[in-house]
């Protein structure tokens, strides 16, 4: 990995910098928009991925994770709880706490979601001309190079 520079970047590097920035966010807000048809909220949404992919967790746990205070996390969790997506169970070693895990239809929701954001992208892709297909395919072998820097 390369020292970062003290030098300014190029005005050509800030522009695609911001253009890359622009763009990738773009795309992440419209998978999940795609993927919350269902009514999830994207708070709700972000609760249940992380306990998809770190496990049972306590509300201090998620909101910590998240970025939030525990009181909007509360919110969130009892609203998903509501909804038969998470359940709650007492934590092993500190009565005062929960933990939430997904439920068989919290874990169908999930899928639900990734099944519509993948057909969205599908139909989207679909609609490009084989040069933009290409050139995409091209930007995300860069992409993921850096990524893995």
């Amino acid at each position: 990995m390369r020292a970062m520079s003290d030098a300014p970047p190029s005005p050509e590097i800030e522009l695609l910098v911001q253009d890359l920035l622009q763009s990738t966010g773009l795309l992440r807000r419209r998978l999940r928009a795609e993927a919350n048809r269902d009514s999830l909220s994207w708070s709700q949404s972000a609760a249940m991925g992380r306990i998809a992919r770190e496990g049972p967790a306590t509300t201090a746990d998620l909101a910590r994770a998240e970025g939030v205070k525990p009181q909007s996390m509360g919110a969130t969790l009892a609203a998903l709880e509501r909804d038969g997506l998470v359940a709650r169970a007492e934590h092993p070693s500190d009565g005062r706490q929960f933990l939430y895990d997904l439920t068989e239809q919290g874990r169908a929701a999930r899928e639900r979601q990734r099944l519509l954001k993948q057909a969205w992208l599908g139909e989207a892709l679909a609609d490009l001309d084989r040069a933009e297909r290409d050139a995409l395919s091209i930007a995300l072998g860069v992409i993921r190079r850096l990524g893995n820097r």
